[in-house]
């Protein structure tokens, strides 16, 4: 049977493959392990006008509200890329999408994603220090 990390790294590859993104040539995959065991992906979606562009992280959030509520909580998540050649390339989660993670996250948190040449995994707390909270 395949570990957490490697199923949530097979989902985030799949739907990578299937991102919207004819201006940067950069696909990016999300999956996301909610805290009631369910797993929830999401691709980057590109936009002409580039401020609209939703990256994965955001949207596998989105469907994982969608789906559980607001009371949705984030258990690990895993985050990967391809670029224009094929080849994965590191590339942390953007402010946007880690504040967004943090809303729905605790301070343990596991985040993987990409590095140089091996997988960064991470917690929340680490990944952004002092999130923005009321």
């Amino acid at each position: 049977m395949a570990s957490t990390l490697e199923t949530l790294k097979l989902e985030a590859e799949k739907v990578a493959t299937k991102a919207h993104a004819p201006y940067s040539n950069f696909s990016v995959g999300a999956a996301v392990l909610s805290k009631i065991g369910q797993i929830y992906t999401g691709c980057n979606v590109e936009n002409i006008s580039s401020g609209l562009t939703v990256c994965a992280e955001r949207n596998a959030i989105g469907r994982a509200v969608a789906e559980e509520g607001s009371s949705f909580e984030i258990v690990e998540i895993f985050v990967t890329n391809k670029n224009s050649e094929g080849k994965t390339v590191h590339c942390s989660p953007c402010g946007a999408c880690r504040q967004v993670m943090a809303e729905f996250s605790k301070a343990e948190t596991v985040v993987h994603y990409c590095g140089d040449s091996d997988l960064i995994t991470t917690d929340m707390n680490a990944l952004l220090p002092d999130s923005f909270t009321f």
